[in-house]
């Protein structure tokens, strides 16, 4: 029953968003879009779909303080990113049981996973931030509170390393807190600090903290890169049916994948569709693109992305020889304790 309550809800998710980003456009200008696509651009974006995918793949590996072969991991994480299809993104919750195989401890597993999290939100903030003020006709009074935020998130995940590398000062601040404000306490706020900081450790030691950095700024760069080559492929315009200048192309980019990956953390819907293709048509507008247009672009992206996670994803599941059934229906091995 509440299997298929959360495929009811995820469809509803989906209609609504796709309701919203359609009912305004020309849907045969949105496929013509599609159409007219330049092919040499797509390959190029299809190319860096992968080298991302495999570039997180290194990045876990590290996280895992290489303990599991590098191959194994790549092919873990990209059945992982083709589960996250599923709703309630169970493609972490696989790879975090699939990597126990190989001999990683479950909290590795678990906490490797929190702080990739935490690293693309940090960055996907920070790519909001810097791109927000720049659009075109946007108010001072946005500009100046979203770089209050923007340098609040940051210092704030600096605390949050600073209580992981001295736990001890972390807890005692916690626990004025929870003096100060009584009702935290029912919030179970201790318990969730606890969890960040145990996702964030990896980061108190240098060369993780500078693999996990290096990697994430990587990957990310081929995300870009990706997003940019499916926008020159389709010979954007804006709303005055003018070709959009390179700053508008950067912006619109930037702005795009910021807001894309922030709608597939929507944990109901059918593979995404839906709000990220509504993201895309605000990243669009917010730069002064063509509605169509943007909405091709969302189709597009979205598409070029399933057609990736798809394509590595089954060769994860023929590499490793497994089943859905073998995922979650097994429990992770138990792990000796570490000697002294």
């Amino acid at each position: 029953m509440r299997r298929l309550v959360i495929i009811l809800l995820s469809i509803i998710v989906s209609g609504v968003f796709l309701w919203l980003a359609l009912r305004n456009v020309d849907i045969n200008r949105v496929l013509d879009g599609i159409r007219q696509a330049d092919g040499g651009w797509i390959l190029l974006s299809a190319l860096f779909i992968s080298l991302g995918l495999w570039a997180r793949a290194y990045r876990w590996y590290g996280l895992l303080d290489f303990k599991a072969p590098l191959i194994q991991t790549g092919h873990i994480l990209n059945l992982g990113f083709l589960l996250n299809l599923l709703p309630l993104r169970v493609g972490e919750v696989a790879r975090s049981l699939l990597i126990t195989r190989a001999g990683v401890p479950v909290v590795t597993a678990a906490t490797s996973v929190v702080l990739e999290r935490m690293l693309d939100t940090l960055l996907v903030v920070i790519m909001l931030v810097v791109t927000i003020p720049r659009l075109p006709n946007v108010p001072a009074a946005i500009t100046g509170p979203t770089n209050a935020f923007g340098i609040a998130v940051i210092a704030a995940f600096i605390v949050m390393v600073f209580f992981a590398r001295f736990p001890a000062i972390g807890h005692k601040a916690v626990a004025l807190a929870e003096r100060l404000l009584p009702f935290l306490k029912r919030l179970g706020l201790s318990r969730l600090f606890d969890h960040a900081l145990d996702g964030l450790k990896p980061l108190t030691h240098l060369r993780s903290a500078i693999h996990a950095i290096v990697w994430t700024l990587i990957s990310w760069a081929f995300s870009i890169i990706t997003v940019y080559a499916i926008v020159r492929a389709m010979n954007m315009l804006d709303t005055n049916q003018v070709p959009l200048d390179s700053t508008q192309i950067i912006l619109l980019t930037i702005m795009g994948l910021s807001l894309a990956a922030l709608s597939i953390a929507v944990p109901v819907s059918v593979a995404g569709l839906g709000p990220f293709q509504a993201a895309l048509l605000a990243a669009g507008q917010a730069v002064g693109a063509n509605a169509d247009q943007s909405l091709s672009l969302g189709f597009l992206f979205h598409g070029m992305n399933i057609f990736g996670y798809a394509f590595w994803g089954i060769i994860g599941f023929v590499a490793l020889g497994v089943a859905l059934s073998d995922i979650f229906g097994s429990k992770p091995p138990a792990t000796a304790p570490e000697k002294s």
